[in-house]
């Protein structure tokens, strides 16, 4: 099912992994379709050439760099840069990576990446910090674009409540475009209450916030609208506070 063969374009010995069962596709593709997996081992994948490499950028621990044969050729460049820095690299072939992928137009490279620890940042709250809380938060995408949104309007982190939807889930990963390296984010049992500095809380998408974590708030927050839409998804809604708090 593995064949070494002399790949030139890399200019090495590369193992082609060309079989589904290979232990090291069945243990890339068990995390993508398992949050209890991914919790158990500590580790997470990342699909994409860009997010790939934002790994690396951010100093994440690369356990597997896996890439097809035509992205191997493709992006030599950034191929050899991060088969240098991982712990592990194998070419796939073509056919085998794109069941290895939850996207139907894979770029052909995935990372296997250790969990993250953003713990420390939140040791020390400093004056001026300004946090953004998610309670229950359900919807993959939509906490992909809000960690994006939170990087770009520079927020000091995110404290995510134990219920909201895997943050290490593929399409969070991806949504965030690169974001989720970089942002600091902790995962909490209960929403923390902060003085001061402040922090803003947002809710889930059909029920909104928990009462526990309404009592623990000091004020309401309300985005007046002046059209005919009923309510506001999640990622914008909390877009649009997180604009207003860094102003």
């Amino acid at each position: 099912p593995n064949a070494i063969v002399f790949y030139r374009k890399l200019d090495g010995f590369m193992t082609i992994l060309s079989s589904k069962d290979n232990s090291n596709i069945k243990n890339a593709v068990k995390l993508r379709k398992s949050a209890k997996y991914r919790r158990e081992s500590g580790l997470f994948i990342a699909e994409g050439v860009r997010i790939c490499m934002d790994a690396m950028f951010s100093k994440a621990h690369i356990d597997t760099f896996f890439a097809s044969e035509k992205a191997g050729e493709k992006y030599a460049d950034d191929f050899l840069k991060l088969q240098k820095y991982s712990d592990k690299t194998f070419i796939v072939s073509d056919k085998i990576f794109n069941q290895m992928c939850d996207t139907e137009s894979p770029q052909g490279f995935l990372c296997v990446i250790k969990a993250l620890d953003k713990t420390a940042c939140f040791d020390k709250i400093k004056t001026g910090d300004k946090f953004l809380a998610l309670d229950n938060l359900q919807d993959p995408g939509n906490l992909g674009t809000i960690l994006r949104t939170a990087e770009a309007l520079n927020v000091t982190g995110i404290v995510l409540s134990a219920d909201c939807c895997d943050i290490y889930s593929p399409k969070v990963v991806r949504g965030s475009m690169g974001a989720v390296f970089r942002l600091p984010f902790v995962v909490s049992d209960t929403m923390t209450p902060f003085v001061s500095p402040c922090i803003v809380a947002v809710g889930n998408e059909g029920n909104g916030l928990k009462e526990e974590t309404i009592s623990a708030c000091k004020h309401k927050i309300t985005i007046p609208m002046e059209g005919r839409a009923e309510s506001l998804n999640a990622a914008v809604a909390a877009s649009i506070i997180m604009w207003e708090m860094m102003k």
